[in-house]
């Protein structure tokens, strides 16, 4: 099937390499020093999980906004934060304070954290908006799937908070659950997007899912049944789904 797409429009921001000032001469011996920052963000994630499920809070308390600190760092020094970069910086330091408050206080600050990751998705479908082309067939295909299978889940969870008396929080969390959706679908549709680099489509695309993927467990286990072992496989899936979703940004404007 041939796809049609629109002509992408011209950004000769993203088709250089952006790195802060005086950065680019130190050529690949400075790209093995920014992997330090990856493979930090992967030790701390390692440890997160660990807190997690021995209840260590003050290991959590390091651990979990170091993996988000790292990231960041890791995309300034690659791309300089500059065109399309920015938006996914500001998704960073969203989901950073997503991150402190549901730490701090998961019941109590629940209503704001799910406010600042709200803000992060709406950072993310931004920079991958402008850089991405029209709509595919394919990319229309999916967004179907995506829109039933997330309209059934939804149900699904607001029925049960209904259930529990949790009726403050139906209208936020079916726009939450919208715009992480619409997060995914932007996010999967680099795929068919020729602008972008293969791997750079599969790492955003991975890393969108895996997105998804937690916050359905975390909602999941808090308002319609305990999952086993649920808060590790959200902590996991959040964070392998963060860098999954920077690294493939640093691929392709990096």
């Amino acid at each position: 099937m041939i796809m049609s797409l629109r002509a992408k429009r011209s950004n000769p921001v993203s088709k250089r390499r952006l790195l802060p000032a005086g950065s680019q001469r130190h050529g690949s011996n400075w790209e093995e020093q920014m992997y330090i920052l990856l493979i930090l963000a992967l030790i701390f994630a390692v440890l997160e999980a660990v807190a997690v499920s021995k209840s260590l809070q003050r290991l959590e308390y390091v651990a979990k906004p170091a993996v988000m600190v790292c990231l960041f760092l890791w995309l300034y020094f690659s791309t300089g934060l500059q065109g399309n970069a920015l938006w996914f910086g500001v998704a960073i330091l969203f989901s950073l304070a997503g991150d402190v408050l549901l730490m701090l206080a998961p019941d109590r600050l629940f209503l704001f954290g799910l406010i600042a990751f709200l803000f992060a998705h709406i950072s993310y479908i931004t920079g991958l908006r402008e850089d991405l082309a029209a709509d595919s067939t394919w990319s229309l295909v999916l967004l179907v799937i995506i829109a039933i299978n997330v309209s059934r889940l939804i149900r699904r969870i607001t029925g049960a908070m209904r259930a529990r008396g949790e009726n403050k929080l139906v209208i936020l969390v079916v726009v939450y659950g919208t715009v992480i959706s619409v997060m995914l679908y932007t996010a999967m549709s680099t795929m068919y997007d020729p602008a972008w680099k293969t791997n750079a489509a599969l790492f955003v695309s991975l890393g969108a899912l895996l997105f998804w993927i937690s916050d359905l467990i975390l909602a999941w286990n808090k308002f319609v049944s305990p999952i086993k072992n649920g808060a590790v496989f959200n902590i996991t899936t959040y964070h392998l789904g963060q860098i999954g979703l920077i690294a493939g940004v640093i691929s392709q404007f990096g």
